[in-house]
């Protein structure tokens, strides 16, 4: 049973920027295609990235593109989610998934794809 564990959600200010952090329990992300969803009150929850399980592979939401960037880091298990200039909209609770699938290049921003679901870090952004 895989765990994924977010952190790094807070109040920020229009225009600020977050990093998120999903650590994992894998022994390797080479396994796992990773996946950024997010939920508002009220809103269905939306795909916002994924970084396939090669590493070589990106999708971002049209909502996000050019201001959300997504990495990893194979030695620490982890993937990042860098948010600049967050807009009040992006206020939401973000979880990560994985989706079993050994390296390759596949992405999706499909949340019923996904097979293990982290508990979610609150992100709000204000003045």
């Amino acid at each position: 049973q895989l765990q994924l564990v977010e952190s790094g959600g807070g109040l920020v200010q229009p225009g600020g920027s977050l990093r998120l952090s999903c650590l994992t329990s894998t022994f390797s992300l080479d396994y796992y295609t990773i996946g950024w969803f997010r939920q508002a009150p009220g809103k269905e929850r939306e795909g916002v990235s994924c970084l396939s399980s090669s590493g070589g592979t990106t999708n971002y939401a049209d909502s996000v593109k050019g201001r959300f960037t997504i990495s990893r880091d194979n030695a620490a298990n982890t993937v990042y989610l860098q948010m600049n200039s967050l807009k009040p909209e992006d206020t939401a609770v973000y979880y990560c998934a994985a989706l079993i699938n050994y390296n390759n290049d596949y992405t999706t921003l499909l949340g019923n794809e996904y097979d293990y679901w982290g508990q979610g870090t609150q992100v709000t952004v204000s003045s």
